[in-house]
């Protein structure tokens, strides 16, 4: 039961005007599904590239159920984008293939700001509300 698992959630600080919405709903649907609040540690990293270290970190403790990975890369000028998005993606993956727990890409990759919004919008599609029902 959900109720009874522990929950890992990393968090990048990078587009926190983003992140913290998509951690907002993550935590608000895993209470509605029946995760106790201190059965949930949030962990802040400074950007995406940095969520596959603190998830395998967390992947690899026994009372770990699931690692929940939120983020927001939105495409810039440079090919930046697409050296931070694939690298979370593929590290995250391997995370989940290294430990052989869930490990839940919320990362979000955009064009623009406008469509993190838009995906992380409390009244409408919400990528860390999907996240957390990957995870329980």
């Amino acid at each position: 039961m959900a109720a009874q698992k522990n929950y890992v959630i990393i968090v990048s600080r990078f587009n926190e005007m983003i992140t913290l919405r998509l951690l907002e709903g993550c935590e608000e649907q895993l209470r509605k599904r029946g995760v106790r609040k201190n059965a949930v540690r949030v962990v802040w990293v400074p950007g995406a590239f940095e969520i596959p270290v603190a998830a395998l970190k967390a992947a690899k403790k026994q009372s770990t159920a699931a690692v929940i990975c939120l983020g927001a890369v939105v495409r810039g000028e440079t090919y930046h984008f697409e050296l931070v998005a694939q690298n979370a993606a593929k590290g995250i993956l391997d995370v989940s293939l290294l430990t052989g727990k869930p490990v839940v890409f919320g990362v979000l990759t955009t064009e623009t700001l406008d469509q993190a919004y838009k995906r992380s919008d409390v009244n409408g599609d919400h990528k860390g509300r999907d996240a957390a029902d990957v995870a329980v």
